[in-house]
């Protein structure tokens, strides 16, 4: 495929969409692949099309070390440029290979009926099937609060069986996906930044078993048309690497680097991704959860851990790191300081690791954005500027996109910047 062809088939998948911002999905129509499963705040596919467009070199390949929802592979793919793509989380790192895998259609459409047709005749006991879950997610004798009925959960339990029962092990990924993508919807809780919600009224207005069925389906057939109608996209290698992109080095040369880490604002991005990560199987006990939320970034402090020390050069990081301890007792949490010190130390880890696989005159283009803890900003592109400048990295860029709402912690207002950094490798 040309490069101009590939240019088609990018618009073709980004619909030519308007965007409020090169930050976010958020408000702009939702495209193919997307759709499978919510991601909180993924940057659109829009943001690689311009840093190759932009980059000084030709780009035949680019690196993400925070996969996340896969847009980076999946927008490199439709572009006709090999990638490879670090994701800590199991069930995210499916997401993305499911997305990138070229499938047999037909070999897909029949397993999809196998899967309806044997869910429909299964009776699985759901405390057995998923016996290794936290108490609280199933309806047991004597609870009075639990996230799934035990008819929906029953459900659930029989088209998973039903998915392992297949002989073609790229559906078997793409159907628990699609499961994966619907927990929420077939729950008795609402999932945000912040964890968990019960819905208003959830014991009167439960989901009913058929929906389970039904939002499969619907699923899995939206997926299918998306592959079918993007199954031309161009033969391009990738790899989808899980692990602690702290420690995991993909290697180069790269001719480009896109991505967004975690930022520090206190969200657990593990915690989000709790009912997946539970109901799929890959946690299978409490030790797990620990190791996983281990494996990320110190961008929260709802998990005791030992932070590393707040890394030297950046003036500004001093200053905030100062201003918190100042303000301690007021913090809602003690380890906010440490945290945020912790953080940067943790980032900058990674994106030595990123320049170090650069080619000459390559690009790292960061999107990342700030936070506010008791009324002192964290302003942490600038901080990732000041950092870059002690690296002796060239900063080709610092560019504010986007202004995002604080959380209710920080105060709930609009003054937020989320930055795109441009770093360029000598």
């Amino acid at each position: 495929m040309t490069s101009l062809e590939s240019s088609s088939l990018f618009a073709k998948w980004t619909e030519e969409r308007h965007l409020p911002s090169l930050g976010t999905n958020d408000g702009a129509p939702p495209i193919a692949f997307q759709r499978w499963h919510r991601f909180k705040e993924a940057f659109p596919p829009e943001l690689i099309e311009k840093a190759v467009s932009q980059s000084s070199i030709r780009v035949n390949s680019c690196v993400d070390p925070f996969g996340g929802s896969g847009t980076t592979a999946l927008a490199c793919q439709m572009l006709g440029i090999d990638s490879v793509t670090v994701e800590v989380n199991p069930f995210l790192a499916d997401v993305i290979r499911a997305k990138l895998t070229r499938y047999d259609l037909d070999l897909l459409i029949a397993a999809l009926a196998e899967v309806r047709r044997n869910a429909l005749k299964r009776q699985t006991d759901p405390l057995e099937y998923f016996g290794n879950v936290p108490a609280t997610f199933l309806e047991r004798a004597g609870s009075s609060r639990w996230l799934f009925n035990r008819d929906i959960a029953e459900n659930l339990a029989a088209i998973l069986v039903s998915i392992e029962g297949l002989e073609y092990p790229d559906a078997r990924r793409l159907f628990r996906v699609v499961t994966g993508g619907l927990l929420a919807e077939v729950s008795n809780v609402t999932v945000s930044g912040k964890g968990r919600r019960y819905r208003r009224n959830w014991a009167a207005a439960s989901p009913v078993p058929e929906q389970v069925h039904n939002a499969f389906s619907e699923r899995a057939e939206r997926a299918i048309r998306d592959i079918q109608r993007f199954a031309e996209r161009p033969k391009t290698s990738w790899a989808v690497m899980q692990g602690d992109a702290r420690k995991v080095q993909p290697e180069g040369p790269f001719d480009l680097a896109v991505f967004s880490p975690p930022y520090p604002n206190s969200f657990d991005y593990t915690d989000v991704y709790n009912l997946e990560l539970w109901m799929l199987g890959y946690l299978q006990a409490g030790d797990d959860n620990r190791v996983l939320r281990t494996s990320t970034l110190a961008s929260h402090v709802q998990l005791m851990r030992d932070y590393p020390e707040m890394p030297p050069g950046s003036p500004t990081l001093v200053a905030v790191v100062g201003a918190l301890e100042r303000v301690k007792k007021s913090l809602w949490n003690q380890w906010i300081p440490k945290m945020i010190g912790g953080y940067f130390a943790d980032l900058l880890v990674v994106v030595r690791r990123v320049m170090s696989q650069l080619a000459s005159g390559a690009q790292c283009w960061v999107v990342i954005g700030d936070s506010r803890y008791a009324g002192v900003n964290v302003p942490a592109g600038r901080i990732l500027v000041e950092l870059a400048d002690t690296e002796g990295w060239t900063v080709k860029g610092s560019d504010p996109i986007r202004h995002m709402k604080s959380s209710a912690q920080q105060g709930w207002r609009p003054e937020l910047a989320e930055s795109l950094v441009v770093l360029q490798k000598a």
